[in-house]
């Protein structure tokens, strides 16, 4: 999918907001950090947006990055939850070389990602490397060319949920899911869209909830979102308007959003 990117400009408060995740938690989340649990390169898109209004994205400018790895949303959010459930890392070992190291991408990659996480005795081992974060960075063109196709995600069955559930009562009912997947140690995988509009079309990994500030009746969610690679983003849900919202990018103009879950399930 095309999704949003672009740098954020305020890249400070971002890594503030990094170096306070883990303590930003709440109980019952799953362990899943940002620093060591998400891929080091980003997704870029083949549209860009001003106000909202998506056009077709011009050549690289000293801070637009090529658009070279595109339409990767859903496979990059989708990878992220697979090795947190599949992969281990054994940083004293030799690392492989690039087919074998291929292929154990895709072992991992293949796998069902709303499957049970497996025992770490049973889980696919990844030698040379502590995190999927430094594997990512050291080995990005293996990573790119066998995490998989991002045409194909254009078909995934669960989209075609944007066209007909827009009522807020499905919203709450996401809502709802997302709290439940949380309070289990899970990851959620939300489709953002905000259909007939185009002003976004995107994937994010919810991973955690943010402590609520007191006096402020919105529910704050961190996510990785493959479009910034450099920090967390941040999903809000408010009780009063039974609505998500988003934050507010480059590129993006930031609120309302509709969330569809997906892999949490068969063809979601």
């Amino acid at each position: 999918m095309f999704g949003i990117w672009g740098k954020s400009a305020a890249v400070c408060w971002l890594s503030a907001l990094a170096a306070v995740t883990t303590v930003q938690v709440s109980i019952g989340a799953s362990d899943f950090r940002f620093d060591r649990d998400t891929l080091e390169f980003q997704n870029a898109t083949v549209l860009k947006y001003k106000d909202g209004v998506p056009f077709l994205r011009a050549k690289s400018t000293s801070d637009d990055p090529a658009n070279k790895y595109t339409r990767r949303v859903f496979v990059m959010t989708r990878t992220a939850m697979q090795f947190r459930k599949f992969a281990h890392f054994d940083p004293r070992r030799t690392p492989l070389d690039d087919k074998a190291l291929a292929a154990r991408i895709r072992s991992v990659t293949r796998r069902q990602a709303w499957a049970a996480p497996l025992p770490e005795n049973q889980r696919i081992v990844f030698p040379g490397y502590a995190s999927l974060r430094e594997m990512s960075k050291a080995r990005t063109h293996v990573f790119q060319e066998n995490i998989g196709s991002g045409f194909i995600t254009y078909f995934r069955p669960g989209n075609g949920r944007m066209f007909f559930e827009h009522s807020r009562k499905y919203q709450e009912r996401t809502h709802a899911s997302l709290d439940a997947v949380l309070s289990h140690g899970d990851l959620f995988v939300g489709y953002l869209s905000t259909y007939p509009k185009l002003s976004i079309n995107h994937a994010v990994l919810v991973y955690a909830r943010n402590k609520n500030v007191p006096g402020d009746e919105l529910e704050h969610y961190l996510a990785y979102d493959p479009n910034h690679a450099e920090a967390p983003r941040e999903l809000t849900w408010s009780p009063r308007e039974r609505a998500f919202a988003y934050q507010k990018d480059i590129d993006f103009i930031g609120g309302f959003v509709r969330v569809y879950q997906s892999y949490g399930k068969a063809l979601q």
